[in-house]
């Protein structure tokens, strides 16, 4: 996935646990080690702000964007760099 997770070099900066920062942002270990480990599909803006107030960081310091390898499957990706033109999504009636 093109976007990574930093959120433990945040937790080593602050020498915190993953259990505590669950605890203060108020998630499940679980669920943070699911967004720790860049398993998650979306993060809701909500305990995207929670995990900055607590960590005392910016959204840019728990996320970054890397482009994929190649080789990665992606179609639309791949008609893109190509110069291919890719469908733009039909406009709302």
């Amino acid at each position: 996935m093109p976007i990574a997770v930093d959120i433990d070099v945040m937790l080593a900066r602050r020498k915190m646990s993953v259990g505590e920062l669950a605890d203060r942002v108020g998630i499940t270990p679980a669920n943070l080690a699911v967004l720790k480990n860049g398993r998650a599909k979306a993060v809701r803006f909500t305990t995207l702000a929670a995990l900055c107030e607590v960590l005392e960081c910016q959204p840019g310091d728990l996320l970054r964007w890397e482009p994929d390898g190649p080789g990665d499957g992606d179609g639309d990706k791949a008609a893109h760099e190509s110069g291919a033109s890719v469908p733009a999504a039909s406009p709302p009636r």
